[in-house]
């Protein structure tokens, strides 16, 4: 019997992720994603002896969301885990949005639950459409190459390492892997909620630019993405020696930053700005030109989120951290 070209291409992504891993986690939402690549992990770990904990977030966004997490538990165990495991959490929208805190708020699950069950990877069921997803919104933002790279392959947070095994798949494949073992998924009605930005560029952006400008339009994204990821490893890198070179107690040693070409002044600047206490999520990209724009300029404060200033000296870019006023 021909195995199914859908199935197939799930187990080999996953394959190819999995490496020497003893224990792995795979994050299930209920979804034909994260159930393709269940479904997958399970088949590609018994030949290695992997063992599988199938795992669900419920993020208490809907009604009803516990009894969807108790239903995916079982059928994470259908499939084949070794064990499984559901957590609740608590969203914390902030300034970002009720999206940005959902995908914070699970993260943070997660690693508790990679923590508790001594596991090497967890793996995530993110697709290519979820790719050119992610740099679309990025473009929209404005918030430079780190976000149009879009998703990682692979990334390690508080010492627990993740893996998109299926960026290279499609949405339609993974759903198409479900209709060929039997398995049925849940929709999410969030994702096609227009209130959520990210359902408007699934539902809304995204074919109307492939009506306009012909097929293909998320897979050019997506390697648009890969890309720029590429190049912003080189930036980043360079970034970080020029900023471990310059800095000094209280701030930068200024005096090369005019030498530096823009794209790496603006990266020390940001990074000795955050090691001084700036908010990551609001200093934003005309902060960090204020700053370089009064380097040399001694008499002259910038103010940036977190309550932080900065002011030249002389040959120097110097960081102070101010008490809030008072009401």
């Amino acid at each position: 019997m021909t195995l199914d070209p859908a199935v197939a291409a799930t187990r080999l992504a996953v394959r190819r992720s999995l490496g020497p891993s003893g224990r792995v986690m795979v994050a299930c939402s209920g979804g034909a994603d994260s159930l393709a690549l269940l479904a997958a992990t399970v088949f590609e770990a018994k030949r290695d002896g992997v063992a599988v904990i199938g795992a669900t977030i419920d993020h208490g966004l809907q009604a009803g969301s516990a009894a969807h997490a108790d239903a995916v538990v079982v059928q994470m165990a259908s499939l084949g885990v070794h064990e499984t495991a559901t957590i609740r959490v608590t969203v914390d929208p902030g300034p970002a949005g009720i999206e940005a805190g959902a995908r914070e708020a699970r993260y943070v699950a997660l690693g508790q639950l990679a923590e508790h069950f001594r596991v090497d990877l967890v793996l995530l069921g993110h697709t290519l459409d979820d790719q050119a997803e992610t740099v679309l919104l990025g473009l929209a933002r404005g918030s430079g190459g780190r976000s149009l790279q879009g998703m990682r392959a692979g990334f390690v947070l508080d010492d627990v390492a993740f893996a998109r095994p299926m960026l290279a798949l499609s949405r339609r494949q993974t759903e198409a892997a479900c209709r060929a073992e039997g398995i049925v998924w849940w929709d999410d009605p969030q994702n096609a909620d227009a209130g959520f930005a990210r359902a408007r560029v699934r539902h809304t952006v995204l074919p109307l630019l492939e009506s306009e400008l012909g097929p293909g339009i998320a897979e050019a994204l997506a390697r648009t993405g890969e890309q720029l990821g590429e190049d912003m490893d080189v930036l980043e890198a360079l970034a970080d020696a020029a900023y471990e070179r310059m800095r000094i107690d209280g701030g930068l040693d200024a005096t090369e930053i005019g030498r530096l070409a823009p794209a790496l002044a603006s990266r020390v600047v940001r990074r000795a700005a955050l090691a001084a206490g700036a908010i990551t999520s609001e200093l934003t990209r005309a902060h960090v030109l204020a700053v370089l724009a009064v380097v040399g300029r001694t008499g002259k404060e910038i103010q940036l989120p977190g309550h932080v200033t900065a002011y030249p000296v002389g040959g120097s870019l110097l960081f102070r951290t101010d008490e809030p006023l008072r009401p």
